[in-house]
């Protein structure tokens, strides 16, 4: 612990300073906002860079944003502190961010910088995703040279943009391309580099992971400009405490694979079961987001970029076949209301044998689910579904099939910098100690609660639909033996009669 009494603590730090956010509308940012204004009361302005719409201007994306059960805590303790949240109508994939005059004379005194903006689709056209993540990190940067009273950088990367590096450090690494080469490849020629994807990518698993490794090197790149950190989060899911135990508003990672488990919809996956999977809870990476660049802004660091990786499965390690197993286990506790099937499903590393499954569980059962919805007037909708699951088992292959080391020793150590009266509000090292248990039933309830807007009183009634559903698999599986039985016995009566005659 530090305590040097001319190092302001966390709260004193932020008192007074204007902070600018990009990517405050998505799930690490909607937490980031929420913890500096409930944590951080002092703050001044929280500018949040928010994209035009037709349908809504960016107060009223503010408005609906205040609105969130992620709020609820403020909301209850420093509802003023709303007012701190100020929208600026800009764009990271524009020039400049397409902010204007007025507004850049607004944030003139912004002193701190979250880059948290990014496209986290796999399926993103190539030239799409580079104008994303890659060149909208330059003009973040361009932007912050503009910042005269800047203090901090944080680019907020991820543990995945180098897939093809096993073991992960916390440094920086070269990039597989250039990336300047590459925007303007990207601006000029967009057909033509989606069409040289593969090759393009150097067979990295796909375009995220692509931009996102180049994007570390634009931050690379201004190094010596600006004071920067990179700060690379794993698999971001529900939270642990704060500011809900378990809110989540995405279905990445694990809490999708629990939910679609869970109702029923997910019988066989392709991946290898013992392979750990590095996840981290939200609120664990934002408060060690905002210890970092309180650090970097407080500390003279001797380097001129410091990388951290947020990431957990050095400490717990948690296979996905125990993720699988502890989400069916905790399905009779927590069950879904929009259940189709009891829960349950595995993993499997064999091709062939998950195709198989699928296409007997998931397909086969789909058509005659949808015949039967059709047949009554409802709504037809599961086989399309399907399809979508097994598109994204496909983009995830690599990820459910590989096995990673991300070291974070500086992640850990940076807990050990906190001041003694900001532990209480920041500490994040506790998913060591969490209990397991108690985590993924609370990622359960999330899941319920923020994903399928299921309400908790009626949890008695998801449990004995559950039952009655445990009932008909019980029933169903076991006049298919039977038939099965009967129809082996049967062929082999009349091949007997045959033989005999």
């Amino acid at each position: 612990m530090i305590d040097d009494d001319s190092i302001p603590n966390i709260p004193d730090f932020f008192r007074g300073r204007d902070v600018f956010i990009t990517g405050g509308t998505g799930f690490m940012g909607k937490v980031l906002i929420e913890k500096l204004l409930r944590s951080c009361p002092d703050i001044n302005n929280i500018f949040i860079l928010i994209r035009s719409k037709k349908s809504k201007s960016p107060q009223e994306r503010i408005k609906a944003l205040q609105d969130l059960p992620v709020f609820d805590l403020l909301r209850e303790d420093n509802p003023k502190n709303f007012d701190k949240m100020v929208p600026i109508l800009g764009d990271v994939m524009e020039l400049g961010l397409a902010i204007n005059e007025e507004d850049k004379l607004r944030m003139a005194n912004v002193s701190v910088v979250f880059h948290s903006a990014a496209s986290v689709r796999f399926d993103d056209p190539l030239h799409e995703a580079v104008i994303m993540n890659t060149r909208g990190t330059r003009e973040l940067m361009l932007f912050a040279e503009t910042l005269k009273n800047l203090t901090v950088v944080v680019h907020v990367s991820t543990t995945y943009f180098n897939p093809l590096q096993r073991v992960v450090c916390e440094r920086t690494y070269a990039a597989n391309g250039d990336w300047k080469a590459t925007i303007k490849l990207a601006e000029d020629f967009p057909e033509v580099l989606d069409v040289l994807t593969e090759k393009y990518i150097n067979y990295e698993p796909n375009t995220y992971t692509f931009t996102k490794g180049l994007a570390e090197q634009v931050a690379i790149d201004f190094q010596h400009r600006l004071p920067i950190i990179i700060f690379r989060p794993s698999i971001v899911i529900s939270a642990m405490e704060e500011p809900i135990a378990g809110w989540v508003d995405n279905f990445n990672g694990p809490v999708g694979l629990l939910l679609a488990s869970g109702i029923g919809i997910l019988r066989t996956t392709y991946g290898d079961p013992d392979i750990v999977s590095d996840f981290t809870p939200v609120d664990t990476s934002i408060k060690a987001m905002i210890v970092a660049a309180w650090k970097r802004a407080t500390q003279p660091s001797s380097e001129p970029i410091v990388v951290y990786n947020c990431s957990t499965s050095l400490q717990r390690k948690f296979t996905t076949g125990f993720i699988v197993t502890m989400g069916e286990e905790l399905s009779s506790h927590i069950p879904f209301d929009k259940m189709l099937w009891r829960p349950g499903g595995s993993i499997t590393k064999c091709r062939y044998h998950n195709f198989i499954k699928f296409i007997v569980f998931h397909i086969c059962t789909a058509y005659i689910v949808d015949t039967i919805f059709k047949i009554i007037g409802q709504k037809q909708f599961l086989v399309k579904l399907q399809r979508r699951i097994y598109a994204a088992n496909l983009a995830l292959e690599h990820f459910m099939l590989t096995h990673w080391v991300f070291e974070n020793d500086c992640f850990l150590k940076l807990h050990d910098d906190i001041k003694p009266c900001d532990i209480k509000s920041f500490r994040y090292d506790n998913f060591i100690t969490v209990d397991v248990r108690e985590f993924f039933m609370d990622c359960m309830l999330g899941a319920r609660r923020y994903l399928l807007h299921e309400k908790d009183e009626n949890l008695p009634k998801a449990r004995l639909n559950y039952k009655r559903m445990y009932l008909l698999d019980k029933v169903v599986k076991l006049v298919f033996y039977l038939g099965f039985i009967y129809f082996v016995l049967l062929k082999a009566g009349v091949l007997a009669l045959v033989f005999g005659e």
